[in-house]
């Protein structure tokens, strides 16, 4: 089994390669209304008079109202405002405007956020739905297939990881041709397998058939439903439930791939920053790839294969990495420097080990960049370096012209091994 601090390396590396767009709640509705595909009456507000307004004209008083935060567990999650819960019921336009103000403005706290939480900027009201039956549908890449499949379970509503964890058989997976999509005969064999009603299998066969269409047209990378309902009245509508004081709730769940965005204007318009942290945000801007970690050893590097087996190499020596920091092929001097920004931003940073193999990468450039961040960032953090390859014997002399305090180093685990030790106050010499 994977260590906590290899999957969090594996997190970093996936993300550093390519980054997932997601978007809020309300905005899946709309998608998923925008292609045919029934859904419960969902308004999104961004006051709290802006929620007593769409409150007062819903047309039902029966509601829920939901924080939209790009994390999940919201329902059981806490404002640090104080008010317990990011999904409630409410019955009138009064207790709309109430909760709003409780939730818009603040940050909402769950298990996906951290202590730190995520700010809620808008609120979703949904007309409450009683579901029949609940129950679990997904598009998504699978790599032993090569390609897209429908994931889909007759036990929706719950952690479908549990559900797959105790009993494999209870997840049907569907290839799908990725040109073709989904043909309706094998839709509705996987509406049969799942048991809706005969009334009910056109309806979950199409949806079947429409969901692959979101998925290959906005260059999705996941859209998830958990649970696809059958409702009482005979309706199919994609929804997640919260289980909440025995009421349930709904959600949806969607992210696109970012490499995608010159084509898919209209779904990165939707883009929300607030939900995403200020370094890999500002990361972004100038093409460098950052995914923020715990510990307090700083790392810039070149490539996701070097900045695993970096990471790994810290680890072994008793240290923690602070961070994944990929500079890419095509880093400047400048560039250089905004990662060093970056870096030093985290004030839990105590010494920075940049690992670089020149091939696309020239050494020298990196080296320059560094001497230019040292200078103008008047730098009191211990640098580590470890250079090789494309012009290495160049940056190497920069280095040793320029003076600084910058440790040089040719093996990586004797690198490693240093970085670790002036994280822990040891001293080094030039």
């Amino acid at each position: 089994m994977l260590s906590t601090m290899r999957k969090s390396v594996s997190r970093a590396v996936s993300a550093g390669q390519k980054r997932f767009l997601s978007i809020h709640e309300y905005q899946s509705m709309k998608l998923l209304n925008s292609y045919g595909i029934a859904t419960p009456k969902s308004i999104a507000a961004h006051s709290p008079e802006e929620a007593y307004t769409v409150a007062s004209n819903f047309g039902t008083n029966s509601l829920v109202i939901k924080a939209q935060v790009l994390a999940g567990g919201r329902g059981k999650g806490k404002f640090d405002t104080g008010l317990q819960g990011g999904v409630h019921l409410i019955d009138s336009p009064e207790q709309a405007k109430e909760y709003a103000s409780k939730m818009i403005g603040s940050k909402l706290i769950t298990k996906q956020t951290g202590a730190a939480g995520k700010v809620c900027n808008a609120v979703m009201l949904a007309e409450r739905r009683t579901p029949q039956h609940e129950y679990y549908a997904a598009i998504l890449n699978d790599r032993a297939s090569q390609g897209p499949v429908l994931v889909t379970s007759r036990q929706g509503g719950m952690n479908i990881e549990e559900v797959a964890a105790a009993d494999p058989s209870a997840i049907i997976t569907t290839p799908i041709d990725f040109k073709n999509g989904l043909d309706k005969p094998t839709a509705l064999a996987v509406a049969e397998k799942l048991g809706f009603e005969e009334r009910n299998k056109e309806k979950a066969a199409q949806t079947f058939i429409d969901l692959y269409k979101i998925f290959k047209d906005k260059d999705a990378t996941q859209i998830e439903i958990n649970p696809l309902a059958e409702t009482n009245d005979g309706a199919v509508l994609w929804q997640v439930f919260f289980h909440l004081c025995g009421k349930l709730f709904m959600d949806a769940k969607f992210g696109f791939d970012d490499n995608a965005e010159f084509r898919q204007k209209d779904i990165f318009e939707m883009r929300d920053i607030s939900q995403e942290p200020p370094s890999e945000v500002e990361a972004g801007k100038y093409g460098l790839n950052f995914i923020k970690l715990d510990g307090d050893i700083g790392c810039l590097v070149n490539g996701a294969g070097l900045a695993m087996a970096t990471m790994d190499v810290l680890k072994l020596h008793n240290g923690e990495p602070a961070n994944f920091l990929d500079v890419g092929g095509g880093a400047t001097p400048e560039t250089v420097k905004k990662a060093f920004e970056i870096l030093l931003a985290d004030k839990g940073v105590k010494s920075i080990f940049i690992n670089i193999f020149g091939g696309i990468m020239r050494c020298d450039y990196i080296a320059e960049g560094v001497i230019k961040a040292t200078k103008e960032l008047e730098l009191q953090v211990p640098l580590v370096v470890r250079l090789q390859g494309t012009k290495e014997l160049e940056a190497k002399e920069l280095i040793r012209k320029s003076g600084l305090k910058i440790y040089a180093y040719d093996g990586l685990d004797e690198a490693a091994s240093k970085a670790v030790q002036v994280a822990s106050g040891g001293k080094l010499n030039v």
